[in-house]
């Protein structure tokens, strides 16, 4: 829905200039302006009046301008955006410093526009700033929710959804059409396989978060308010930047639109919660889901975890959305760039027919994935190069402190460039950019080191330290089993007219990336 319009825009011209000169007469106090205390601050490209460093990031893909910045400036470097003081993190060096050594200080969030809006107040796990409340719902997101053995009693529902999701391959395989090439012939116009990556990862994610008890509500009415509040959460509101500029927010229709958003989904949920209570744990023969584990925790912790429904209603979406975008983008990225590699897609599709053999019988099962070494590499090959989040979610400075020499004030905001510190030829050498699954492949313990959790800090695609995202876990699951189908059961090319160089991969905008366009190919079912 586009943003309201104000009736008169020489009201809303004036109304702003009054309050630029406000921004201004205040802008002065920010730290890199500061000449007196003797402080030393990090290497800084000179900022602009009122909007400081804004116009140097571009309206989308800051991953990228920042990468250049760091080029000029070094892998650590202060903007200020807006008002807004803003360390950028580009190395793995400096990562580790912030998200290991120094965790303890940068473990904050700062209060962003959208997520108070839409997730009560931030009353979540990933977007509320550091405090008891925030440790009592990662601990219950961590013990209770998505344990490796919580995570594995979702197995059947698993191997359920991605036999359907198969089966849905097949059928539209089979209905693929032809279109006019345009010289008089035809060619295969392929299946959408992004839209059918999105709608097996919802199916799961949700079932395992809510069961069948969505209050009444139908799930394609909830799978639009989803990506909705995706859509929202990705929004730097003007506020955000300008502290003071609260009214923007309001003038440009931003406010209306988080207050519908939010109504809507807490409709949803209240019925989820409703339905749950009512009926109790494994209604009608349904196992518990998160949302029963969610409820059970909160009322076994009684007074002394001080959590109410506001915090279960909280943590349950913050679940359900970050599983579903961050699984499916992960899944796509990797089936583009084995399209776009063909080579290492035979290697990858061998491996997964030679592991399975005669024994798929109608879906490859999650106890062979274990040996499917090279899938796993090409899936952390395509995040590495393609993180879900190429800016983490970012953080807060708790107090003063310093950083490579540098102080670093309180309340500072850090960026995390994961995404350059995934490319950087220091770590991985001149060929960064290229898509080599082989670096993963675990021929010695150094290669079997890296994996997702945070503990090597030149692959950090799902975050590190307190601030690493708790479902890692779960999503890889799922993201590997499905591929595993993928390859087993079908054959995979480029639509007709396209070949390897012609093919691009081209990111979308946004906090979390994908494909700007949707993954089209042409499949053909294997014949063993």
């Amino acid at each position: 829905m586009a943003p309201v319009q104000l009736d008169s825009s020489l009201l809303l011209s004036v109304v702003f200039v009054v309050s630029c000169f406000v921004v201004v007469a205040r802008s002065f106090w920010w730290p890199g302006r500061r000449k007196d205390g003797g402080r030393v601050l990090p290497p800084s490209p000179p900022p602009l009046p009122i909007i400081g460093n804004l116009h140097q990031l571009g309206r989308s893909h800051h991953h990228r301008r920042l990468l250049e910045l760091a080029q000029r400036h070094g892998p650590l470097f202060l903007l200020r955006l807006g008002s807004v003081p803003t360390l950028v993190v580009s190395s793995a060096s400096v990562a580790e410093e912030v998200l290991k050594t120094q965790d303890h200080v940068f473990c904050s969030r700062p209060l962003q526009r959208t997520a108070r809006g839409l997730l009560y107040d931030c009353r979540d796990v990933a977007f509320s700033p550091y405090g008891e409340r925030w440790r009592q719902l990662r601990r219950i997101a961590v013990l209770h929710l998505l344990s490796a053995k919580r995570v594995d009693s979702f197995r059947a529902i698993r191997e359920a959804e991605v036999a359907s999701f198969v089966e849905r391959i097949r059928a539209a395989g089979a209905h693929d059409h032809e279109d006019d090439d345009g010289g008089g012939g035809k060619r295969r116009a392929g299946i959408n396989v992004s839209e059918l990556l999105i709608g097996l990862t919802y199916t799961v994610i949700s079932k395992a978060a809510f069961g069948n008890k969505l209050g009444g509500t139908e799930p394609g009415a909830v799978r639009a308010m989803m990506r909705e509040t995706n859509d929202l959460l990705e929004t730097i509101a003007v506020s955000d930047v300008f502290p003071r500029l609260r009214w923007v927010d309001w003038a440009t229709g931003l406010d209306a639109r988080i207050t519908r958003t939010a109504a809507k989904l807490d409709a949803v949920l209240e019925g989820a919660l409703q339905e749950h209570e009512n009926g109790g744990s494994g209604n009608d023969g349904e196992a518990d889901d998160l949302l029963d584990d969610v409820l059970s925790a909160v009322k076994e912790g009684g007074a002394g975890l001080n959590l109410g429904m506001t915090d279960v209603k909280g943590l349950i979406i913050n679940l359900f959305l970050a599983g579903t975008d961050t699984t499916s983008k992960a899944m796509e990225w990797t089936m583009a760039e084995l399209a776009k590699n063909p080579d290492e897609l035979s290697k990858v599709q061998a491996e997964v027919r030679q592991v399975v053999g005669e024994h798929a019988g109608s879906v490859v099962t999650e106890e062979r994935l274990s040996s499917m070494a090279r899938l796993q590499a090409a899936v952390k090959e395509a995040l590495r190069l393609h993180p879900p989040v190429p800016m983490l979610v970012p953080r807060e400075v708790l107090h003063d402190t310093k950083l490579r020499g540098y102080d670093v004030p309180a309340k500072t905001r850090v960026l995390v460039n994961a995404w350059a510190i995934g490319r950087d030829s220091g770590s991985w050498g001149e060929d960064a950019d290229a898509f080599r699954p082989e670096r993963f492949v675990a021929r010695d313990a150094a290669a079997a080191a890296v994996d997702y959790s945070g503990k090597d800090f030149r692959f950090i695609p799902f975050g590190a330290g307190r601030r690493g995202c708790p479902g890692i876990g779960f999503g890889t699951r799922l993201a590997e089993l499905a591929l595993a189908n993928m390859l087993y059961h079908f054959d995979w090319e480029l639509p007709g007219g396209l070949d390897v160089d012609s093919f691009e991969v081209v990111e979308s905008s946004g906090l979390s990336t994908g494909l700007k366009c949707p993954l089209t190919l042409l499949t053909k079912p294997f014949q063993a």
